[in-house]
């Protein structure tokens, strides 16, 4: 951390690619540390909206010196900067010019030419236990919750991926996670900051846009999610063009990360993990591996199938046991003596008449019917009362009947989704996980 905040090894080396220097990115991150010395005493944080990875770099960079902490929004809509503005007294929100924002709201601009040269960033209150970020979980799992990090969560975890990965200055990263989501901050901010590379500013969704940029930067690392995976080995990305592809935020298909690895001859490697807890643990299909192998700076156990771990990256606040170990809300058996196969979530679990039912098999059943692309199956609680229904959103081009039917001859008649709906495409986050609040939109309003 010491060599990090001294200043950049190299001044003129882009860390995003056509957009900032790195001496840029220092020379705001200075004048932010300026800006947050301004602020009234009793600020509790300040909102970083915006997409822009060199202010969000220098914003990170400045909080570690001392600054407050700095929120990460779920969202960039206006009524969620109003909300927490109002729950967490944000004083200033640091975003870009075209951002609209809530009234009564102080706006931190700053444009990367101008500025005087960067002399170093005061450390005299770098504290590694110091919160450094809020992030959220949402979309997934219903009303978002807020997560803290500290400075040594985030860059302990952003440097031992630097270093297991074998980063260089050398390498391109192109992301199509935003930096709001932990997986898109981590491997499209902080792991090209600390190892001097460079990274796209762009956050592609489309095909056509992944692969175009992959080009144009001449990219080495892909950070990506399964969905994009799925479409991406198409034979368009020219072999040997990627050193590493990374997938997180949900399950890699198998047949997804193989089919991409024929076509690229980079196998995709699975990082698990969330935001609570950081990493804990990948795989490689293409290395024929079906369990998750946790890192080194893990430990882990398991109590009753439920997945507990330990570990630098989880923060201070988090609820653990006596040992400093977290349960997570994931199911796992163990293989081997370093590696571990997921079951599932153990709130995938529920009780319907009495019941146990597992909606996860009920998806992978799902997943495997022809003409269906991907399935969510949720538990819903009935309306005044304590049991939950079943409800299925499917993507594909089936009728409910026909899928009713075939889960008839597999699932006893409990087990079955009381509602059953069809669409083109399962709403989702950026960050590629299912968007719960959506989905239950969906099948309230449109029940099958």
């Amino acid at each position: 951390m010491a060599d990090l905040l001294a200043g950049p090894s190299f001044p003129d080396r882009e860390f995003v690619l056509a957009g900032a220097t790195y001496a840029e990115v220092y020379q705001l991150a200075a004048a932010f540390r300026a800006a947050f010395d301004e602020l009234d005493a009793n600020s509790s944080a300040v909102c970083l909206c915006t997409e822009n990875k060199a202010v969000i770099a220098a914003a990170i960079l400045a909080a570690v010196c001392g600054g407050p902490p700095l929120v990460l929004p779920f969202s960039h809509a206006p009524n969620v900067l109003e909300e927490l503005r109002a729950s967490m007294n944000l004083p200033a929100v640091i975003a870009d010019p075209e951002k609209e924002l809530p009234q009564g709201i102080k706006a931190l601009f700053f444009q990367k030419t101008g500025l005087e040269s960067w002399s170093g960033m005061p450390t005299d209150r770098f504290d590694p236990g110091a919160e450094l970020l809020r992030l959220y979980t949402g979309g997934s799992t219903g009303k978002p919750r807020i997560w803290s990090k500290t400075v040594k969560n985030m860059f302990a975890e952003a440097f031992f991926h630097a270093e297991k990965m074998a980063i260089t200055a050398e390498d391109r990263f192109l992301s199509t996670v935003p930096a709001n989501h932990i997986y898109g901050l981590l491997f499209s901010v902080l792991v090209p900051l600390v190892s001097g590379a460079g990274a796209a500013g762009e956050i592609p969704v489309f095909p056509q846009e992944i692969i175009a940029l992959l080009g144009q930067y001449k990219a080495s690392v892909l950070v990506s999610i399964p969905m994009h995976y799925r479409v991406l080995g198409s034979g368009a990305i020219p072999r040997g063009a990627l050193r590493l592809a990374l997938s997180s935020a949900g399950v890699l298909e198998p047949n997804d990360g193989l089919y991409f690895y024929k076509q690229t001859g980079v196998g995709v490697t699975e990082i698990y993990g969330s935001t609570e807890t950081g990493g804990i643990a990948t795989r490689s299909r293409a290395q024929g591996q079906t369990a998750f192998t946790a890192f080194e700076l893990v430990d882990w156990k398991i109590m009753e199938e439920r997945l507990l771990v330990r570990s630098d990256f989880l923060p201070p606040d988090l609820e653990k046991d006596q040992q400093g170990f977290f349960s997570t809300s994931d199911r796992v058996s163990a293989h081997g003596e370093n590696s571990f196969h997921l079951l599932g979530r153990a709130d995938g679990v529920v009780k319907v008449a009495g019941r146990r039912v597992d909606l996860e098999e009920i998806q992978e059943r799902l997943k495997k019917m022809a003409g269906v692309r991907d399935a969510l199956v949720i538990a819903m609680p009935v309306e005044m009362g304590r049991e939950n229904e079943i409800a299925a959103l499917v993507e594909g081009a089936l009728e409910p009947a026909q899928i009713r039917q075939e889960l008839s001859m597999v699932l006893e008649p409990y087990a079955l989704p009381r509602i059953i709906r069809v669409v083109s495409r399962i709403p989702r986050t950026p960050a590629g996980k299912f968007n719960r609040l959506e989905v239950e939109g969906i099948l309230k309003n449109n029940a099958g």
